[in-house]
């Protein structure tokens, strides 16, 4: 996901892009995600979490290889293409694949190490651009892909999954495998074939009924949300914004790398302690504030007397936009999401919602260099009042879901959804 933002000045260099083709590419990662989504939800119902999970990362792979090996604006763009139809896929498959194994307890911690992880990864490639070149780091690229092929082999299906297809004894097996051989599984297998036959003969136009209407709002618009934030542009293009602002790209970007993992961390901890609301709200005002900071100090990039505070300012806005998306923003609608539907409608909404997020993120991510050429400072306010927005959408909308089961939330005396 970070892979642009350290190597755009040697990718346009060594292949001789203009900002336009750079900006395309730069974009191909979410068109990708886009088409990976369409396709995701309903993969995963009818191949299984793992098969898709395999499927994935056999894109990545392939998309790795393109770039690394990459001679001409072709190859170029097809492996980042190939790249996001992979993490299109994964988007949707990992964070419900993880709600589906986990205890209510712990659902969110587990499903939040999911953004933990990426935060890892988006650490490693701001570092390593610094001193690496773009196809050595497409080669490291395909590293953890590899890991979670091999990976794959070693871990079980989804009992909810396997429940859905009629492996009520297979379902039991699996949910003994991940609560421990002295554990009592019976009610929780039990919880989970009721919700599976109340479920059984729900049509996929049955998503746009008036009772999923709140569901369906909630998941959209967290996602519109979430990339209309402005995280894809400054994600992809850190060290452009550092540039521009006169701040050493290469210090920043360091930085950077040595922050996103240890606020994902406090996410990680704070998801089960402070509940996915709360949470949710504290990211987007923190985001807000940070798109206030970015528009001021471009702001005064050109006032006499304020020149010199340009650099810096733009630094702690970067800095402080990573940190508070890695705190929520980043995996809170994806947790979200992966509860509030029920068995039978997760494909559909899954492939609704996940769409919705790609398709805004690969316009955001195309667009932000030409913003940035229109108005710095403007581009900055229009995220700022975005994730301003953020906030009221979730005191009105979203739903409290700590604490409950999957089928807990779908109960109508649960009556978080009505």
């Amino acid at each position: 996901l970070g892979y642009t933002a350290g190597t755009m000045s040697s990718i346009m260099e060594d292949l001789d892009l203009s900002i336009a083709q750079f900006s395309v590419f730069g974009s191909l990662l979410t068109f990708g995600g886009m088409i990976g989504a369409i396709f995701s939800a309903k993969s995963a119902d009818v191949f299984g979490r793992k098969m898709t999970l395999w499927l994935a990362e056999g894109f990545c792979i392939t998309g790795w290889l393109a770039i690394a090996l990459a001679e001409n604006i072709i190859w170029l763009d097809l492996g980042r293409f190939f790249v996001g139809i992979g993490v299109g896929l994964i988007s949707y498959v990992i964070p419900v694949y993880i709600a589906e194994i986990t205890p209510k307890n712990v659902r969110g911690t587990f499903t939040f190490s999911n953004q933990l992880l990426q935060n890892c990864g988006l650490a490693t490639v701001y570092y390593l651009g610094n001193f690496m070149s773009w196809r050595t780091i497409a080669l490291i690229g395909i590293i953890p892909c590899l890991i979670q092929f091999f990976g794959l082999f070693f871990i079980p299906e989804s009992p909810r999954w396997l429940a859905r297809e009629g492996g009520d004894e297979e379902c039991k097996v699996v949910l003994q495998k991940l609560r421990g051989k002295e554990a009592d599984v019976m009610k929780e297998t039990r919880e989970i074939m009721i919700c599976v036959d109340a479920t059984a003969n729900v049509s996929m136009g049955s998503l746009f009924k008036k009772k999923y209407t709140r569901q369906l709002t909630i998941g959209v618009g967290l996602m519109l949300l979430q990339q209309l934030s402005g995280s894809a542009g400054i994600s992809y293009y850190a060290g452009s914004i550092f540039e521009l602002a006169g701040f050493p790209s290469r210090t920043g970007m360091t930085v950077l790398s040595m922050v996103v993992v240890p606020k994902a961390i406090l996410g990680l901890i704070l998801v089960e302690r402070w509940g996915r609301r709360p949470l949710l709200m504290v990211s987007a005002l923190g985001l807000c504030l940070s798109c206030i900071f970015l528009a001021l100090a471009f702001g005064l990039k050109g006032v006499p007397g304020f020149i010199n505070f340009t650099p810096t300012m733009a630094f702690i806005g970067v800095l402080t936009f990573n940190m508070m998306f890695a705190a929520g923003l980043g995996a809170l609608p994806w947790i979200i999401m992966s509860e509030i539907f029920p068995m039978d409608m997760k494909a559909v909404a899954g492939s609704l919602v996940a769409i919705t997020n790609w398709f805004t993120g690969w316009i955001v991510s195309y667009c932000f260099n030409f913003m940035l050429i229109w108005s710095q400072s403007g581009t900055f306010s229009i995220f700022a009042m975005i994730s301003g927005l953020t906030i009221i959408f979730a005191w009105c909308l979203v739903p409290e879901t700590r604490g409950l089961s999957l089928e807990e939330i779908q109960l109508p005396h649960a009556n978080i959804l009505s």
